[in-house]
């Protein structure tokens, strides 16, 4: 008896078992082939296991490995785990459990779901961070950047999560809470090891250029980096017999002549030396202050500018006017010297902080004539609208914030801004009191943490040597078997408990001495996991010298965007001081970054346990099957747009899979009956046209456009049932069906192509298709795309084509989705042939 419904339960059931036994996604090694190398995002692995939402990653990256598999390719689609960490250790002391043990859970369902997925990945290349044998690869990782000068260890004020109760880097702090539990973090002060990532600053930016990244991750960086050109400003402090010299940072040297104060962050070294007596209370409550409000909000502009005078003055040094120094949480440590010059005249901020205090406010730069001009011949409710530098608290000639002539300014007035700051910075550094410089917002990177899950810090710290890395020959340094792991709160790790483990010999002279007891931050041991990937059992070496030049740079490289300016930047970092140590041949690490969109639950918010809103693939997949899971991933919307789960959309790609089975079972094939000798070219065009259009959606990652193709192509199938078509092109029709479901719906297509069409080799080792352009070719109209009834864009397509196919590609293209910006599409209408407007709120 026919069955009308495709039955996936034994389908996947037959399947699995074969698929496992030939080894079908096994790294392919043919020399006369191609390599590529897709990669997702090193997953952390939680109790929670994975939710239907992770599929928006996994599922399009096993589309793309099997698609370029049956192009020709030698694919390496890895898959392994970023194991240690806060996540895993908390849930461990939460449950009584060793974090190695609930890692090993946590891990195996991921490995369980990820398979129930069918998610194509080299099982054999499996590699786990918290495993000795990768992490004593991070050790020495760890001790190269040491010998390079690039790790070292300092003491200062850093941002400390009580709940956590370690210390987090500067971008582990998002809006003043920690990264992980969201709680609000303060400031330890701690001696900590560093990473020396600013020295990669101007070839991180600069190298942006080089690499097929979306264009908004590319401008975190840069926003991140933050590089600023200027001048370094030397003013002298006098504090009693003691003469001290405070540097500052201005991207504005032809403003100099206007400052009439400095302003110090709170953190920054010379505050407690040149502080005066009557001052030092306030100085001490306003420092202590400031400890508890994040950087994001001391660099608000919204926020009011607040401040304390330090009592000292310092000298300007071309005037030898006194200038007062004051305390302001404005003033950020790690941007310049920690120290502004304050010129209310020019800078929005200072002229804030200038009138909350009463300080002078002088002119030094004019609006240039043609500038002047227009701004007095507009009307005053257009001012906003005036040339740049014109701001909204210009009144008077007091806060004129662009570039003019230099006026009050001794010998450069009269000079342009340009030519006037860039002369004041030479004489500053014909003077010895400063000169032109570049600056940058970011801080080195903080890999202290104290904690215990976590790869142990090869340094041995020596009374007579000082700090000695471990010798390759004893790495890995073990992270020591305790029974109570937990945080001691006083700012030291747990390892400082492990007697044992603590005493040791100083690799260099043998004296008795003590390791290291912190732990690494977690992004260090993914900071360079994907060259492990090219030979993970590779015993010389953090990796393997000829597999890393066959296999790299990370062709794709697919995951979120929130770590932008965490993950990636460090991977690019960790790259270019391998680069620079000769050990690998290129620079940068991913040619090509794809950033998924989200999936919501269906009432809009994150999937989470805490929101009892998480769909599992486990009962999806028990409902409908891995292939309509997968293909209804894809179809949701495009690949980079978030989008929320709905249901009842799912239940519309299993009938499409239930389709395509029964025409599978009903449609004539070659062998059952003669052909005739006539050739359909209508039914063939539309095969090539449905090659053409599923294999240019493909490499773009178009992905729910290549199901709506493929719906579409199906609905045409169907309609031909009932006409005379010769058998050997429904064979021809039903195979190349086949093979373009192939990377979308693996199951059902093997069962046809295998079971109805009786191939004996897999689908899945099949060659792609390929089309005749002339033949693809039809007649075709311009499709008006619509958003609000206004025109957004145009779209060439097939005359009569389908009209589900045609509501995706509209949606999708991106034209229309800079003006969706988020907003809930509620209706699409479709005049056929004509036009496509799309209904938002």
């Amino acid at each position: 008896m026919r069955n009308d419904k495709y039955p996936f339960t034994t389908v996947e059931q037959k399947w699995r078992p074969i698929w496992q036994q030939l080894d079908l996604y096994q790294t392919g090694s043919d020399p006369d082939k191609p390599n590529i190398y897709i990669l997702d995002f090193f997953p952390y692995p939680s109790g929670a296991g994975l939710s239907v939402g992770h599929g928006r990653n996994y599922v399009p990256t096993c589309v793309d490995a099997r698609f370029q598999r049956m192009r020709g390719y030698n694919v390496l689609h890895p898959m392994g785990w970023d194991a240690f960490g806060l996540p895993a250790e908390n849930y461990a002391i939460d449950h009584a459990i060793h974090p190695q043990e609930s890692t090993r859970i946590f891990t195996n369902t991921y490995r369980r779901q990820m398979e129930l997925l069918a998610c194509s990945y080299d099982w054999s290349r499996e590699i786990n961070s918290a495993d000795p044998a990768y992490y004593r690869w991070t050790q020495w990782l760890f001790c190269l950047l040491f010998r390079q000068g690039l790790a070292y260890q300092a003491e200062a004020d850093q941002w400390w999560c009580a709940t956590c109760q370690t210390i987090l880097a500067n971008e582990q702090v998002e809006q003043g809470n920690c990264w992980r539990c969201h709680q609000t973090v303060g400031k330890k002060r701690l001696r900590q090891w560093y990473f020396r990532i600013t020295a990669y600053a101007e070839r991180l930016l600069a190298d942006l250029a080089e690499i097929d990244w979306p264009e908004p991750i590319k401008q975190m960086q840069r926003n991140w980096i933050g590089r600023s050109s200027g001048a370094e400003v030397v003013f002298q402090l006098p504090v009693g017999e003691a003469v001290h010299e405070l540097p500052v940072f201005t991207t504005r040297p032809d403003t100099l002549f206007g400052a009439t104060f400095l302003a110090l962050a709170p953190e920054h070294p010379l505050l407690p030396a040149i502080v005066q007596p009557a001052q030092a209370t306030a100085v001490a409550d306003y420092v202590a202050a400031s400890q508890r409000i994040s950087e994001i909000e001391r660099m608000s502009t919204a926020r009011t500018q607040s401040g304390v005078f330090t009592g000292a003055t310092a000298r300007h040094p071309l005037t030898g006017a006194a200038v007062p120094v004051w305390v302001a949480d404005y003033v950020l440590p790690g941007y310049g010297h920690g120290a502004v010059m304050g010129v209310p005249a020019h800078d929005e901020r200072d002229y804030a902080f200038a009138q909350a205090y009463g300080l002078p406010i002088l002119t030094v730069i004019r609006p240039e004539a043609a500038q002047e001009a227009a701004r007095e011949a507009a009307p005053e409710a257009a001012r906003e609208a005036a040339p740049a530098g014109v701001t909204a608290c210009f009144t008077g000639d007091v806060c004129f914030t662009g570039a003019g002539i230099m006026v009050n300014s001794g010998p450069y007035t009269g000079l342009t801004s340009a030519a006037g700051g860039a002369q004041l910075a030479a004489d500053l550094a014909a003077q010895a009191a400063g000169g032109p410089s570049i600056a940058y917002k970011m801080r080195d990177w903080l890999v202290s943490r104290q904690r215990y899950w976590g790869a142990p810090i090869p340094i041995v710290h020596c009374p007579d040597c000082g700090a000695v890395a471990v010798p390759e020959s004893d790495l890995p340094v073990l992270l020591p078997e305790m029974a109570d792991y937990a945080p001691a709160g006083d700012g030291r790790s747990p390892l400082a408990r492990a007697a044992d483990w603590l005493q040791t010999a100083c690799p260099q002279c043998g004296r008795p001495a003590q390791r290291e007891t912190d732990t690494m931050d977690g992004f260090v041991c993914s900071s360079w996991y994907f060259l492990r990937f090219a030979n993970p059992h590779y015993a010389d070496g953090p990796f393997d010298p000829a597999a890393v030049a066959q296999w790299l740079p990370v062709d794709t490289y697919v995951g979120g965007a929130e770590h932008a300016v965490m993950h990636l930047l460090y991977a690019r970092f960790f790259t270019k001081a391998l680069y620079d140590a000769g050990l690998i041949d290129f620079s940068e690490p991913f040619q090509q970054l794809k950033n998924q969109g989200v999936l919501h639950a269906a009432d809009g918010r994150r999937m989470s346990k805490s929101n009892g809103n998480v769909v599992t693939p486990d009962e999806v997949i028990a409902q409908y099957g891995a292939d309509a899971l997968r293909a209804y991933i894809l179809f949701l919307g495009p690949f980079d747009g978030d989008v929320n789960w709905d249901e009842r959309g799912i239940v519309g790609v299993s009938r499409f899979l239930d389709r395509f089975w029964r025409l599978s079972q009903t449609a004539p094939l070659a062998g059952q009956q003669a052909d005739a000798a006539a050739t359909d070219e209508a039914f063939e065009r539309a095969r090539q046209r449905a090659i053409q259009q599923v294999t240019a959606d493909m490499e773009q990652f178009r992905y729910n456009t290549a199901v709506a193709a493929l719906m579409s192509y199906l609905n045409e199938l169907v309609a031909q049932t009932d006409v005379s078509i010769p058998a050997r092109q429904w064979q021809q029709a039903l195979e190349t069906f086949c093979l373009l479901l192939a990377p979308i719906c693996p199951f059902i297509a093997e069962a046809v192509w295998q079971e109805r069409l009786g191939h004996q080799a897999s689908v899945h080792r099949q060659p792609w298709p390929t089309f005749d352009p002339a033949l693809a070719a039809a007649e075709t109209t311009t499709i008006v795309i619509q958003v609000n009834g206004k025109l957004r864009a145009r779209l060439t397509a097939a005359a009569d084509v389908d009209e589900a196919w045609l509501r995706q590609t509209a949606v999708a293209q991106a034209d229309v989705q800079r003006h969706l910006s988020g907003r809930a599409i509620r209706q699409v209408i479709v005049v056929p042939n004509r036009l496509v407007n799309i209904v938002v709120d």
